[in-house]
């Protein structure tokens, strides 16, 4: 992401937040396509690769939570949602649908930025095939620590741009447990005033999301543990 321009979808149906979005983050450096509703973003994404998707989740018809739960099944592109409704169930519905982080609207531009940035940070950097790539083993899933890659038999498991970066923060010190507090940190999420018992909720999901890849019975785990009163542990084979 360091050397290419990052290319951004918009999707809301109101054209003028559409518009002035676009301008401001083109204004800041970024690649930036819109969108009027879900069924256009469909037909970008089919011809198009984008590095993050700033979606609305309140539109007409296919929704911005029902659109990032299709989307799921077979992408992975980071997902920034936008929503009117700023309540915890709400942000807590949109991480469970799959995205990566939330933004409750109205918004300052400046926030919708850092936040972009942030996310697109986490994002795996790609790196040259080595002699001997370090592998972690999960049982039958196989995590490449240099690539950032998990893969089960010959399959891709996808993972998004959170999920890529918890892997990269367990696998770096596997069998020590990580505190919640530390993974806000880590993943870059704001802090402000009152943020840190819905931000800790919000790791908690993404886990849960985690889970759900890599474990045989997600309810109990045996590779991705919970351990009481630290936080979370990695325990490859």
């Amino acid at each position: 992401m360091n050397e290419t321009v990052a290319h951004l979808l918009i999707v809301d149906d109101d054209e003028r937040i559409r518009g002035l979005l676009q301008k401001f983050l083109i204004r800041h450096g970024f690649m930036t396509s819109v969108a009027r509703d879900a069924a256009h973003a469909r037909r970008l994404l089919s011809g198009l690769e984008f590095d993050l998707i700033v979606l609305d989740v309140m539109m007409p018809g296919e929704d911005g939570l029902d659109l990032t739960r299709a989307l799921r099944e077979t992408l992975s592109t980071p997902i920034l949602l936008l929503t009117a409704k700023g309540e915890a169930s709400e942000r807590i519905n949109g991480l469970e649908a799959g995205a990566d982080d939330y933004l409750p609207k109205p918004f300052e531009p400046k926030e919708l930025l850092l936040r972009i940035n942030a996310i697109l940070r986490r994002l795996p950097a790609m790196t040259e095939p080595q002699d001997a790539p370090k592998v972690l083993h999960l049982g039958s899933i196989r995590y490449d620590l240099e690539r950032g890659e998990m893969w089960q038999g010959q399959d891709s498991i996808r993972l998004t741009a959170t999920e890529a970066a918890l892997m990269r923060i367990f696998s770096a010190c596997p069998h020590e447990p990580v505190s919640r507090a530390q993974l806000v940190e880590d993943l870059g999420r704001d802090k402000g005033a009152g943020a840190e018992q819905a931000q800790e909720r919000a790791v908690d999901v993404q886990i849960t999301r985690l889970r759900r890849k890599i474990e045989a019975d997600p309810k109990q785990p045996r590779y991705l543990q919970t351990v009481r009163g630290a936080g979370y542990m990695l325990v490859p084979d």
